[in-house]
């Protein structure tokens, strides 16, 4: 009875051990995947400079639910069933990113509920919209299912729980996502402070404006 308690003892640090070294690995890689300028980012800046890091969660809450979601099929397969009918991609990109492509005219051209205003008295986006936004630019980005289906079955262990597994590694991939979110968003709040005078308005709805038509046209065409 000794021995065994010893082996198992043994056997469950090994596992502890090896679960360590993969988190080791895991977090920076994820780390960098997220930090690194994408849609995703580039939309959060967009949303930190027109509209404010507060209200700009509302988007990150849709897009950290498209995150997990994409994460989650990736890890059970399902990506590679949709990687066969690139169809609904396309679907997706051309709808996803012509809705910020006109986004981003409205603001280029001051017009519409995102761009900014003289006073901020004025209607903005709905939550709705926002968590929307972020939703439809997770889903629909083919490079964030790519790197899923590459990078986080590797650290799966086929012998352990997969549902166990997964939510741990999902709650630290969201974790740090919504951390370079803020980051991006804090970044167009503080370019926002620089230059939001009286007479740079219009500049700064041009910015935001270029930022968002240019996200949309890499999510339908890239």
């Amino acid at each position: 009875m000794t021995f065994l308690a010893i082996s198992r003892l043994e056997l469950l640090n090994r596992k502890s051990s090896m679960s360590w070294a993969l988190l080791s690995v895991f977090v920076p890689t994820f780390f960098f995947v997220s930090v690194t300028p994408g849609m995703c980012m580039t939309l959060a800046m967009t949303l930190g400079m027109s509209i404010g890091v507060k209200r700009a969660l509302w988007m990150m809450l849709g897009e950290l639910s498209g995150v997990g979601l994409v994460a989650t099929l990736s890890a059970v397969g399902v990506a590679a069933l949709l990687f066969n009918y690139p169809d609904v991609f396309t679907l997706f990109k051309y709808v996803g990113g012509l809705y910020l492509l006109y986004l981003g005219i409205q603001m280029w051209l001051s017009k519409g509920r995102m761009a900014l205003k003289h006073q901020e008295d004025g209607p903005g986006a709905t939550r709705a919209q926002l968590i929307a936004q972020g939703f439809i630019t997770a889903i629909a980005n083919p490079k964030g299912w790519a790197f899923f289906v590459a990078l986080l079955p590797p650290f799966l262990d086929p012998v352990q729980p997969l549902a166990t597994q997964l939510v741990s590694l999902i709650a630290i991939i969201l974790t740090l996502e919504f951390g370079c979110l803020l980051i991006y968003a804090s970044g167009g709040r503080t370019l926002r402070t620089l230059l939001m005078h009286s007479g740079n308005v219009r500049i700064m709805n041009r910015i935001a404006g270029t930022l968002m038509a240019g996200v949309g046209l890499w999510l339908a065409f890239g």
